[in-house]
């Protein structure tokens, strides 16, 4: 076994996991809470694709004015929502991958943006949480839910089909 996933590792992968949490709980709550308007974000990101070195390639910004800025009804809601759910899920460890692609995922959009702040480490978080695998989440609810929901699916499967997959399945 790799020593980044054994259960004593998976001790500080779980700390990490719970500190990104709260993290993205937290930057979430404050939108959700306060209201969050992200028209004039967006507006700045694209103001910083001009100049002689620009913040934001030329191509995201088009994204942004094309695609994001018509939008930004449905990105006031993603956003915060995203953040909230992000951390709530990494906080319990209860669909942790996910949590950590869409984390990831929203924080590069972000640095994109020419959002620096604490976006980095953020993301460098969540990819090294993603590198350790089941690690991740030994320590949560996941460890316990994705043996659960895989079994269930093979029964299924097997119910529906007549085939039995003997390695994933389990006949009652």
């Amino acid at each position: 076994m790799r020593w980044w996933k054994t259960p004593q590792a998976a001790m500080v992968w779980t700390v990490l996991r719970i500190w990104l949490g709260i993290q993205w709980l937290e930057a979430g709550w404050h939108k959700v809470a306060d209201g969050f308007d992200t028209t004039g974000f967006l507006q700045g990101a694209i103001a910083k694709a001009s100049g002689e070195h620009p913040a934001v390639q030329g191509w995201y910004a088009g994204f942004l004015e094309n695609a994001a800025l018509p939008n930004a009804e449905l990105f006031n809601i993603l956003i915060p929502w995203g953040e909230v759910l992000v951390g709530l899920g990494l906080i319990v460890g209860a669909a942790t991958i996910p949590a950590l692609l869409a984390g990831a995922f929203m924080n590069l959009n972000f640095l994109l943006a020419g959002t620096v702040s604490t976006n980095p480490v953020l993301y460098t978080a969540a990819i090294i949480l993603l590198f350790t695998g089941g690690g991740a989440y030994f320590w949560g609810i996941d460890r316990f839910a994705l043996p659960y929901i895989k079994e269930r699916l093979a029964n299924r499967k097997a119910r529906r089909g007549g085939k039995v997959d003997r390695k994933h399945a389990v006949l009652h």
